[in-house]
């Protein structure tokens, strides 16, 4: 089918980045939160980012005066459900993931997508509580949304080949790259990432090295543009410690245990940039490492 509409469930870092680079490409967005302070951020970071391209003449100031006037905001989930394709981009649990999806399956046109922006969660799992998981995906995009060029599609047990076919379309009209992956805990990019991750927190942990020479170390000696623990200070510890979990809980090995000190950290609510803590400290005019 043809793709037009497009909503986007959660208005935070990821969906404002998904509602953007749609917008951009010529869909209608329909960007939704539960939160009315949270769409109005969203609109003023789309704005941001967008102007950001123009002065760096990606894009015109007639694209981004386009683009804006294709993004609407709805704190009503039922809004969407006339719309040709969903993106639920909501926080990374599973039982929030499934309830959104119930709430708004009533509202669906029969041949509406629908597509998990997920991280790690099963795509089969969550497709089987609707009523159309052979036309249900993961649609993961890497963070920033509108710089990054890899997305990874997820088809489930059920997915349809025309989805697929669709939706591999819906990504090469952004402008991005699909990579496509099986339906295993946490995919590609982040089944190799996060152990990465965890195993730099371990080395903090065991006292190898410190938050500064660790990072410097994969920086200058591995030719990371970024640390690990900046990194994870960059995506969010819980979100990395949530897709730790999904890993050592779907594969049953050890080598995917989270390191205690990330559970340490954000049972402390030190959940990196979002918070102003992690494993840097933000609050200041530069980042200083806490350990």
């Amino acid at each position: 089918m043809e793709i037009r509409t497009v909503g986007v469930i959660g208005a935070g870092q990821m969906g404002n980045g998904i509602a953007h680079v749609f917008a951009l490409a010529g869909y209608q967005v329909l960007l939704n939160d539960i939160s009315p302070d949270a769409l109005s951020k969203a609109i003023a970071v789309i704005e941001r980012n967008l102007d950001r391209q123009v002065t760096r003449e990606k894009i015109s100031q007639e694209d981004k005066t386009a683009a804006m006037g294709r993004i609407d905001t709805t704190t009503t989930l039922t809004d969407l459900g006339p719309l040709d394709l969903i993106i639920e981009a909501a926080t990374e649990r599973e039982t929030v993931k499934t309830a959104i999806f119930e709430d708004l399956q009533p509202h669906l046109r029969p041949e509406t997508i629908l597509t998990s922006n997920t991280s790690s969660i099963s795509i089969t799992r969550l497709a089987s509580r609707t009523d159309r998981p052979e036309k249900f995906m993961g649609l993961h995009f890497m963070n920033p949304v509108p710089v990054m060029q890899l997305v990874e599609l997820i088809r489930g047990i059920a997915t349809d080949e025309a989805t697929y076919k669709t939706m591999l379309g819906v990504v090469e009209s952004l402008g991005k790259t699909a990579a496509s992956a099986e339906d295993f805990p946490a995919f590609i990019v982040n089944r190799i990432l996060m152990p990465m991750i965890n195993e730099a927190v371990y080395t903090l942990y065991e006292g190898v090295g410190n938050v500064r020479s660790i990072d410097e170390s994969m920086k200058l000696g591995a030719n990371h543009p970024m640390g690990p623990l900046e990194l994870a200070d960059f995506i969010g510890l819980d979100t990395c410690l949530a897709i730790m979990n999904v890993l050592h809980d779907g594969l049953a090995d050890t080598k995917y245990r989270p390191c205690p000190l990330l559970t340490k950290y954000v049972e402390a609510g030190w959940l990196g940039r979002k918070t102003s803590r992690g494993f840097y400290d933000y609050r200041g005019d530069t980042p200083v490492p806490t350990r």
